[in-house]
């Protein structure tokens, strides 16, 4: 009786054990499941917001011909690069001079902490009397996003904006400065004049350099503003849309019935390749009637989506709630209410920083610690 009891307690306490360590192995699943996202971000909000519009600074444009204060009325959306230590921003800013429409170009802004930036008083891109005139006025350059090139030369895919219609372009700088513009990132004829924005190239980090990298020989790409798009390239200035056989763009990601990005899905930073994939933060429209009840109709907020290294059309992962959207008084009034937009993102004193638009008028930061 004794023995009998022994081995009943042995087999419970075994069982149990097997029970414990089935708990523990899915519990670490339940943990992993989420490993590639990058969390928890937090609002720097003692800081924030970090850039705003100033009527003080003047420029003078060479197709006005004449002086204006290129930054009175908006900032918003900038790309981020580290460089020689120093955090540098290239942002949007609007000008104010056609009551009907804003003209934007690209400013630029430096920082040692990456929290408290000092600008360069004139913008590093802008339109001019040259052969994009007629592509980029009088809308402007808007929405820059920056990548290093493994040649120290640093590239821009920005949106020229006639007024009409925007196309996505490309420029390079060896020095943040001082950029070439290379005209349309599509060369094909039958892309000229669709609507093309937000070119998020492919990249690795390799310290706090964030560059560029080839995929099967080639630089991938993910862009668009409804859906998001691809295409590759082999020098990160001429690109090819990726089409299916039929000559279709191939869509990597649409917007979801039910969720935060309901209406429409748009590239943030460069697309970051890691261990488990590469990583894409996007940002996102909510349609109030199909969507995310607890968000505003057209609120903007940012996700995360993961896709294979190996062939980046393809989805392994995608997150169901957002990481940043509209909470603060300056993120929800502006000239676009409702809007959190992100575009520039690096690492810096062992901590990613993110830097979005806020209400289509000020700029934000924020932080994650992985």
């Amino acid at each position: 009786m004794k023995n009998s009891l022994l081995c009943t307690m042995k087999n419970v306490s075994l069982s149990l054990l097997l029970l414990f360590f089935a708990f523990c192995s899915f519990a670490q699943k339940g943990a992993d499941k989420d490993a590639w996202m990058l969390q928890p971000i937090v609002k720097l909000d003692d800081y924030n917001p970090i850039l705003e519009p100033d009527e003080r600074s003047q420029f003078f444009c060479p197709v006005r011909k004449r002086t204006v204060q290129w930054e009175e009325k908006n900032v918003l959306n900038p790309a981020a690069v580290v460089k020689d230590g120093w955090v540098w921003l290239l942002y949007r800013a609007e000008d104010a001079t056609n009551p009907d429409r804003s003209t934007s170009r690209i400013g630029l802004a430096k920082s040692r902490d990456g929290l408290q930036f000092r600008k360069t008083p004139i913008p590093v891109l802008a339109p001019d009397i040259d052969t994009l005139n007629a592509l980029e006025w009088e809308g402007g350059c808007e929405d820059p996003r920056v990548v290093k090139r493994d040649d120290t030369t640093f590239v821009m895919t920005y949106t020229a904006y006639d007024g009409k219609t925007a196309r996505l372009c490309v420029a390079s700088s060896r020095d943040l400065v001082v950029w070439k513009k290379h005209g349309l990132a599509f060369g094909d004829a039958k892309y000229r004049d669709i609507w093309s924005k937000s070119g998020a190239i492919v990249c690795a980090q390799a310290g706090s350099d964030i560059v560029a990298k080839k995929i099967k020989g080639k630089y991938v790409m993910y862009w668009g503003d409804t859906d998001i798009f691809m295409a590759t390239s082999d020098d990160l200035i001429s690109w090819k849309p990726t089409t299916d056989k039929k000559g279709n763009l191939v869509a990597a990601l649409k917007p979801r019935p039910g969720f935060f990005d309901s209406k429409l899905v748009e590239p943030g930073p460069f697309a970051l390749s890691r261990k488990e994939g590469i990583l894409l933060l996007y940002n996102s429209a909510n349609d109030a009637s199909t969507g995310d009840k607890s968000l505003p109709n057209m609120a903007y907020a940012v996700g995360q989506a993961l896709f294979s290294e190996t062939k980046p059309e393809k989805l392994i992962a995608r997150a169901n709630r957002h990481f940043l959207h509209p909470e603060r008084d300056f993120e929800k009034t502006g000239q676009v209410n409702n809007v959190c937009f992100l575009e520039g993102m690096v690492w810096h004193n062992g901590r990613w920083l993110l830097y979005y638009g806020t209400a289509d008028s000020m700029i934000g930061v924020a932080e994650c610690k992985e």
